[in-house]
């Protein structure tokens, strides 16, 4: 099996609808378009497309429609044939002169089949027909006003965004979050007396709503094409609930029941819950420029995981903000650039210090290939010292086009290292450890009543001290590692402190952020009262009170904390680093945390033997490929960390990092006080 097998998956699937493409007008949804930039980059479906205008278009209800020139349309989405998008699909094609559409969904038929409410049974016996796309594409001939028309309606599976060899994301599940115990509360609102969920640890498949079984069920979809490109048949293992129903819904997916009886290879797929552990989600211990540099950069519009690169000082134009729109955005993926490639590689496997360095020899090199008049400086890399080296390349266009991604990475490097956010990381780094020691030395109290004095109004505030976002982010970090509380009344009373400061500083602010925006469900501070800032205060700390006890129902996997002693100082220990020790523990341990699911009654037989004979169970450390699958977003330290961990204690397992999401901390809080958790937007 390639190593590459994320990319390649990721390409294959693009192929097949390229070669569709050729003088079409290209409508693709977000969740496409960020597929296509990290697998095989825009450049590509230009070139596919061909002729001299760029016929590339956001699908959305008031995109433009195709003129009299354009007769063919391909449309690539992510989600499901269904409701709003059919509806955004008429509209355009009704408003355009289309005589060929094609469709592409990412979704699988069967899927489209559960969706509509097909029996299992009634599905089975469908295979091989599509009668879903069958239907659309009778409709989308008379949205053209001719039967005699072209219509294809077929499935691609467009799940991933391939950010490295061995590392990949979902965008179109980049809001997926796992469930919390307040979310409990919600679907016992809707069940009888005697079905009340008692925790987490009684969520299933039966518990959750309609819409977020779909989401999960179109996520497996994609899992199941993967592993069908993998040529493996896959073990399924889950740590935390939401982890579980996936897990289950893969391990007992129909439509790859043939698919699994003929696979040669043999993988373990482990998912977890983010939700586990949010210490190493909102924390600044990650020693990588890659993760500073999407902390520190504005996101790239549409986009979850790329961020915008400032490209002016590659131009004439002045440098004043309102120039910077002018230009287009540099970002991060480079994927036609080979040189580019390597080097953005290498910032995801290095640490910060390395990084900068090795970004500053591929631009001494690639300067030299230029003949460009370079002067060589040793000694530690500043951002004036990057960006006399990329200004080189300024006034000479053959040079620029050469190392075009180079320069993308140059300057997002030298942008991260002056940006105040940067300078800010090394002082949460500092608090976080002084509280690690304090979390050992004292109760939750007195580590509140430590955060007390920081919470200050916006007339007190400095540039050194923390906004109300960022004491969100310090709270997390405090609520997540310490883990289950003792509740006394010194906890409650330090806490309700610290809401009272809260709730004044949100009042006081001149302008809410989009994130307060969402906690206060309140648009502008003006007419936001303390009253009802306390109330969502409130709210935020019941969140907060459940992603301490997060933890509770494992059994082994209870601490992130790591207490100090006479040679140590405490510290933290990432969960990802836990659960990968114990799959390769030497041992081979049957872990009580990390639960297999079973396939079919031959597992479930094996099961009920073990209780009474030796019958091995799967483990996951027994195939040669591991996929681990973050629901909830990683971090690019996480995806290293694991990386490098295999490859020490299990040498020759291939190893692939899946999450929904690239994390910086700012993306938590956004998570945490989503309203949709339980019922996602599908689109329809």
């Amino acid at each position: 099996m390639s190593a590459s097998g994320v990319l390649s998956f990721t390409q294959q699937g693009w192929e097949q609808v390229l070669a569709k493409v050729k003088r079409a007008v290209v409508y693709l949804d977000s969740a496409c378009a960020e597929s296509l930039h990290w697998g095989c980059g825009s450049t590509r479906l230009l070139e596919a497309v061909g002729g001299p205008d760029c016929h590339l278009r956001e699908f959305e209800p008031d995109a433009v429609g195709g003129g009299a020139k354009q007769p063919k349309a391909v449309f690539v989405l992510s989600c499901l044939l269904k409701g709003r998008t059919v509806e955004i699909l008429r509209d355009i094609i009704c408003r355009s002169h289309f005589q060929y559409c094609v469709v592409v969904t990412a979704v699988s038929h069967a899927v489209h089949l559960t969706a509509n409410h097909v029996p299992a049974a009634a599905a089975a016996e469908m295979e091989g027909q599509q009668p879903v796309f069958e239907q659309l594409e009778e409709k989308l001939c008379e949205w053209m006003g001719n039967m005699n028309y072209t219509a294809e309606v077929f499935h691609v599976p467009l799940l991933l965004a391939p950010v490295a060899p061995h590392f990949a994301l979902t965008p179109a599940f980049a809001s997926l979050f796992p469930l919390l115990p307040q979310d409990v509360h919600l679907l016992n609102s809707t069940r009888p007396d005697k079905r009340k969920l008692g925790s987490l640890g009684d969520v299933d498949a039966t518990a959750l709503t309609p819409e977020l079984l779909l989401q999960i069920r179109c996520l497996v979809s994609g899992l199941s094409s993967l592993c069908e490109h993998l040529g493996v048949r896959e073990e399924c293992f889950a740590v935390g609930s939401l982890s579980r129903v996936i897990a289950a819904d893969l391990a007992n997916y129909a439509p790859a029941k043939n698919r699994k009886k003929t696979a040669a290879g043999r993988a373990s797929v482990v998912f977890m819950d983010r939700t586990l552990d949010l210490t190493g989600a909102v924390g600044h211990h990650g020693d990588n420029l890659v993760e500073k540099i999407i902390s520190a950069l504005p996101q790239l519009p549409g986009h979850t995981n790329d961020v915008m690169v400032n490209m002016i000082e590659l131009t004439a134009l002045q440098t004043e903000e309102e120039n910077c729109n002018v230009v287009a955005p540099g970002c991060l993926a480079q994927s036609n650039d080979t040189t580019a490639k390597a080097l953005w590689e290498a910032l995801l496997n290095t640490k910060h210090k390395e990084a900068v360095m090795e970004v500053r020899r591929h631009l001494v090199e690639a300067a030299s290939r230029e003949n460009l008049p370079i002067k060589m400086s040793m000694g530690r890399v500043t951002p004036g010292q990057l960006m006399s080296y990329i200004q080189l390349f300024k006034n000479n266009l053959k040079a620029l086009m050469n190392h075009c991604g180079l320069l993308q990475l140059g300057l997002a490097t030298a942008q991260t290292l002056k940006h105040p956010q940067t300078a800010k990381w090394d002082n949460f780094l500092a608090f976080e450890r002084l509280l690690l020691q304090s979390i050992g030395e004292s109760t939750m109290s007195v580590v509140l009543n430590q955060l007390l004095p920081m919470i200050k109004p916006v007339t007190q505030r400095t540039n050194e001290d923390y906004s109300p976002e960022e004491l969100l982010i310090l709270l997390i970090y405090i609520y997540s590692v310490t883990g289950e509380l003792t509740v006394d009344k010194d906890l409650g009373e330090a806490e309700e402190k610290v809401k009272k400061a809260l709730a004044q500083v949100f009042c006081e602010e001149s302008e809410l952020s989009p994130l307060l925006q969402k906690i206060t469900d309140w648009d502008s501070s003006i007419n936001l009262t303390f009253h009802k800032s306390k109330i969502a205060v409130d709210k935020l700390f019941t969140s907060l009170r459940d992603i301490a006890g997060a933890r509770s129902l494992m059994k082994q996997f209870k601490s992130v904390y790591v207490p100090g002693n006479h040679t140590h100082q405490a510290s933290y220990k990432p969960l990802l680093k836990q659960v990968v020790e114990e799959i390769f523990h030497p041992e081979r341990p049957d872990s009580i945390d990390i639960e297999h699911m079973s396939s079919g009654l031959t597992d479930l037989l094996k099961t009920g033997f073990s209780m009474f004979m030796k019958v091995s169970r799967p483990h996951p450390s027994d195939y040669p490929v591991l996929i681990l699958f973050v629901v909830g977003g990683v971090t690019v330290s996480e995806v290293k960390m694991v990386k490098d961990l295999v490859a020490s204690l299990k040498p020759g397992t291939q190893v692939i990092v899946l999450s929904t999401r690239l994390l910086k901390p700012f993306n938590i809080p956004e998570l945490l006080f989503a309203t949709d958790r339980l019922h996602p937007d599908l689109g329809f």
